[in-house]
């Protein structure tokens, strides 16, 4: 994958916030956190030449470069985190004022047509059968028009982390998902299984909240 485009990009909307963290959660000084996120840069954009260009169709590309940028500062911390304080530190870094308002905007959209249309197309897409660091999912609408749940069969983000000798800590990114679509502010996320624990999928459901 090219660093050109959505990674440079990611990196100039979040590297500041996950360095700046790294104080606020771990107790690092300035010049220390500093130095983590130069060392990071380089190893993020090490792990993102590592990783095949994604489809055009495919909207994990985002997931897996989040993750590409949180593994590179893990792999630089003066110490490995537990992935107690990485689920505080990855929420803290990720939910900037941006952030927030990109779920926002996601969060009016969802139920909607368009909303449903797109995920259909993702799980007839199974871009994780040609490419093993995306996703391939299945769609589940409740029968009581209530939301719905997408089914995760295939993890870029488990293949990566494992690749790298984190995996033990992709619980700390999974938790993402409910903060987000607390963010949202228009579903309520459940979830029973996910692939890290030992499950056999990942679900993610998304049940609509009553309107006040």
């Amino acid at each position: 994958m090219k660093y050109i485009g959505m990674p440079m990009g990611m990196w100039a909307l979040f590297g500041k916030s996950f360095e700046r963290n790294l104080c606020m959660d771990f107790g690092l000084d300035s010049e220390t956190a500093k130095t983590v996120r130069k060392r990071a840069k380089f190893r993020y954009k090490d792990i993102i030449a590592g990783v095949p260009e994604f489809e055009k169709a495919d909207r994990f590309k985002m997931n897996l470069i989040n993750c590409a940028l949180l593994c590179a500062f893990v792999l630089n911390m003066p110490e490995r985190p537990d992935v107690g304080r990485l689920t505080e530190y990855y929420a803290n870094s990720m939910m900037t004022s941006p952030m927030k308002w990109f779920c926002r905007m996601s969060g009016r959209n969802k139920f909607t047509d368009k909303d449903i249309a797109s995920l259909k197309s993702t799980a007839a897409l199974r871009a994780a059968d040609r490419n093993p660091y995306s996703w391939n999912m299945e769609f589940y609408p409740y029968s009581d028009g209530s939301g719905y749940e997408a089914r995760f069969t295939a993890c870029g983000i488990c293949t990566l982390m494992r690749e790298l000798g984190l995996y033990d800590l992709v619980p700390a990114m999974c938790r993402l998902d409910y903060t987000m679509s607390e963010a949202g502010g228009t579903s309520n996320f459940v979830r029973e299984y996910t692939l890290a624990s030992g499950g056999s999928y990942c679900d993610c459901g998304y049940k609509k909240r009553e309107k006040i």
